[in-house]
């Protein structure tokens, strides 16, 4: 691997172990050039997906940017990073065995609902209101009203 700091092309591991979950290798490496040091994770991937947008476009699953969207809405909350992790990782796995190689990014974007509703309500309301578009004040009161209604029904 090249070091990301000198860009030197030969770099060592210095220690590797499986991440808290078990879905992924943690490595610490070093670069014996500059004697930077960073960590990388080494995942499964058990197939290539591809995101369909609204437009039409087909652009390749990013887990980095579900990771920073799932992150955003979820700043300053009092959640476990390991337990976002987790959620994160699971919501690739079902993404990746659902038998599909095509995703929608509606699809994408209602498992991260369904999951932070899970995590927390704050950040659930916080990744609805980009992932809906809220325009204004209104919006958030029809949606935590639906979302009321829908959890007495569910009772």
């Amino acid at each position: 691997m090249r070091c990301p700091f000198c860009g030197h092309s030969d770099t060592n591991v210095k220690d590797s172990r499986p991440t808290e979950d078990n879905t992924a290798i943690r490595r610490r490496r070093a670069c014996p050039d500059c004697g930077a040091r960073w960590t990388t994770f080494e995942r499964v991937q058990l197939r290539d997906l591809l995101v369909i947008k609204h437009n039409g476009q087909r652009a390749p699953f990013d887990r980095d940017k579900l990771e920073r969207s799932m992150h955003i809405a979820l700043r300053k909350r009092p959640v476990d990073p390991d337990r976002v992790d987790r959620v994160i990782s699971g919501i690739v796995r079902r993404l990746e065995s659902s038998g599909e190689s095509e995703i929608s990014s509606d699809a994408i974007g209602e498992a991260v609902m369904d999951a932070l509703a899970g995590l927390d309500s704050v950040a659930y309301v916080r990744f609805a209101s980009v992932y809906k578009n809220f325009r204004e004040a209104k919006d958030f009161e029809d949606f935590i009203g639906a979302e009321q209604l829908a959890n007495e029904e569910a009772d």
